[in-house]
């Protein structure tokens, strides 16, 4: 068992602004003793909510349970049929409201499956809400909910700006006893391989974060919201002052997708696929350091293509902002934005160099023809897609990646008794390659008891047999 897991806790979020760099001196005067956090409390606080997630769920219930003969030799497994039964299962976590409209953030593990959302303000006042937008890579959600009256909001900052150390503080709802305040500091910046999501790129603050603070936020000290609390480190499930929130420059470009009517998070699109640059990459390529991504695959007529890229190359920069590693550029290019050109920082050939690339939507191409298969056949309950790069940003897959892919495994299904996953790209079924959802649906028509098929699964390819 691993020494410590990453535990998913209710919105948090990091506001904070760098503090001028003046000589330490401790506190000389009943006026410095008594400086307190209580003004900018009252500023933040009232934009922060608690958001309340409810979905039913199907439990199997043996019909012999509460038995007392039937559970002393069966337990709770029963004895013949089963009856199924549905509750409500909730959720509680926290979340900002940053436009006074009605537009609430949060992040999507809070809301996530949720048949019925509510907002409640520090007020007492509840309002049924909205989701907007939910992105998964980024673990920020969208909701909209409708009063009559402006809400208070809190300003987004710039969560560039920030520097290790800068006080910050951080407001949720912690564990449900309501909201609360904690304070800290930014303890590092662009924390990547945490496990929550595929950016890589947030702030880490010791400032106490615990469940039910997800979605809440970290506000800087003019009141700016530089970050959505989104998780914390732990071995108990309880802080150990090691939280890390999604910085608010994500935070606005999710805002904006939301407002032009996307469902996600809409991405530049380079068409360039990159791996980690490892210590040992670094010296063979006469880097001081590892840092950047390397590029291993261009796609033809891509921007990166265009822009004169080369397999090899290692991005260190973007508008001269620093990329530290891989998850990096993604975050880079994301805040970016689509339909502008940026300039980038290149090591080709063993010299800097510099190239501008215009940052596009991924196209479709082919169309994602979504199908569910329902055919006799082990891939009966799958949904399936044709590979495109929009495709591939959506499902968290590299670009050049093309096929059938699964986006979603129905329940109760033979897909999910044989084991596949959403992600799974299928190539061969019955030594037939599978190129469209149309080569597949073909293929299951067919009926039949033996299977074969090949899958690719986390870039590995798998043969397996079906009887």
């Amino acid at each position: 068992m691993r020494a410590a897991i990453l535990t998913v806790i209710t919105a948090f979020a990091f506001l904070s602004a760098p503090l001028a760099h003046t000589q330490e001196q401790v506190p000389t005067s009943q006026t410095q003793i008594n400086l307190t956090f209580a003004p900018l409390v009252k500023t933040v606080a009232p934009a922060v909510v608690n958001v309340y997630a409810a979905r039913q769920v199907t439990q199997r219930r043996s019909p012999f349970a509460g038995d007392p003969f039937f559970e002393r030799f069966f337990g709770n497994r029963g004895f013949g049929g089963q009856e199924q039964r549905r509750r409500t299962a909730q959720s509680l976590g926290s979340g900002v409201i940053v436009d006074d409209d009605g537009i609430v953030i949060t992040n999507v593990h809070v809301v996530r499956g949720a048949d019925e959302v509510r907002v409640a303000l520090r007020d007492g006042r509840e309002f049924e809400a909205e989701i907007l937008l939910a992105d998964e890579r980024s673990d920020l959600a969208v909701l909209k909910v409708d009063a009559d009256e402006p809400l208070p909001t809190a300003p987004l900052g710039d969560s560039e700006a920030l520097e290790v150390g800068d006080l910050v503080l951080a407001l949720g709802n912690p564990f449900g006893v309501g909201q609360t305040v904690t304070s800290g500091i930014v303890s590092a910046l662009a924390r990547s391989q945490n496990g929550v999501n595929d950016f890589g790129f947030f702030i880490q603050t010791d400032a106490s974060i615990n469940p039910g603070n997800s979605g809440g936020a970290l506000v800087n000290m003019r009141g700016d919201l530089v970050g959505i609390n989104t998780a914390i480190f732990s071995r108990s499930g309880g802080s150990n002052g090691i939280g890390f929130a999604v910085p608010s420059n994500m935070v606005r470009v999710v805002l904006d997708s939301a407002r032009a009517g996307a469902s996600h998070l809409i991405q530049p699109w380079i068409g360039a696929t990159f791996q980690a640059v490892t210590p040992d990459i670094a010296s063979s390529l006469g880097m001081a350091r590892p840092s950047g991504a390397l590029i291993i695959n261009i796609e033809e007529d891509s921007p990166a293509e265009e822009a004169g890229l080369s397999i090899g190359d290692v991005i260190l920069t973007l508008d001269d902002k620093m990329v530290p590693h891989m998850e990096g550029l993604g975050y880079r290019l994301a805040t970016a934005g689509i339909g502008r050109k940026v300039k980038l920082g290149v090591i080709s050939h063993g010299k800097t160099v510099e190239a501008e690339i215009e940052l596009r939507e991924a196209p479709e191409e082919p169309a994602r023809e979504t199908m569910l298969l329902e055919d006799r056949s082990p891939f009966s309950g799958l949904q399936v897609m044709n590979l495109s790069p929009r495709v591939a940003q959506e499902v968290g897959l590299p670009t050049d990646k093309r096929g059938v892919v699964i986006t979603k495994v129905e329940n109760n299904t033979a897909a999910a008794r044989f084991g596949f996953r959403p992600k799974d790209i299928l190539r061969e079924v019955r030594d037939v390659k599978i190129e469209k959802t149309g080569d597949l649906a073909a293929i299951t028509r067919l009926g039949g008891r033996a299977w074969t098929y090949t899958m690719e699964r986390d870039g590995r390819q798998f043969r397996q047999f079906i009887r």
